[in-house]
């Protein structure tokens, strides 16, 4: 399963995955992985969850984050949700690059039973259709 939230810069999307990270935390038996840009989320997740700084792995586009989020499944049977900030930020802005990664990392939670969540700082009108489907 996916989950988008959507909106312009400022409205709260991070702050809405950090209680969705910190509430998963309390209630999964799994592994929470929670992916951002740069480490400004250390103090305000858990430190059960497994905080993950794209920088460190210089992933700047859809198919290396798609890759690496496959070996983070292939290589952790007890996964159970996923969270990234700020996908736009961590791949760059290609509305269309990130429908076509969508439609893999969906067909691998329907493989793994793993939700993934994704904030998006864009407004629902700028996505293209093969995003918006996700929502």
């Amino acid at each position: 399963m996916i989950k988008l939230i959507t909106g312009r810069k400022g409205t709260g999307k991070t702050k809405q995955l950090i209680d969705m990270v910190n509430a998963a935390l309390e209630s999964t038996k799994g592994n929470v992985v929670c992916i951002e840009k740069g480490t400004k989320l250390t103090y305000d997740i858990k430190y059960t969850a497994r905080l993950i700084d794209t920088d460190e792995y210089r992933i700047e586009s859809f198919d290396a984050f798609y890759g690496f989020v496959a070996g983070l499944a292939a290589g952790n049977y007890d996964l159970t949700e996923v969270f990234v900030d700020g996908i736009f930020r961590i791949c760059g802005r290609d509305a269309d690059a990130l429908g076509a990664m969508l439609e893999k990392i969906d067909a691998l939670s329907a493989k793994n039973n793993v939700t993934y969540v994704f904030t998006i700082s864009a407004d629902v009108s700028e996505l293209p259709d093969s995003v918006k489907k996700f929502l």
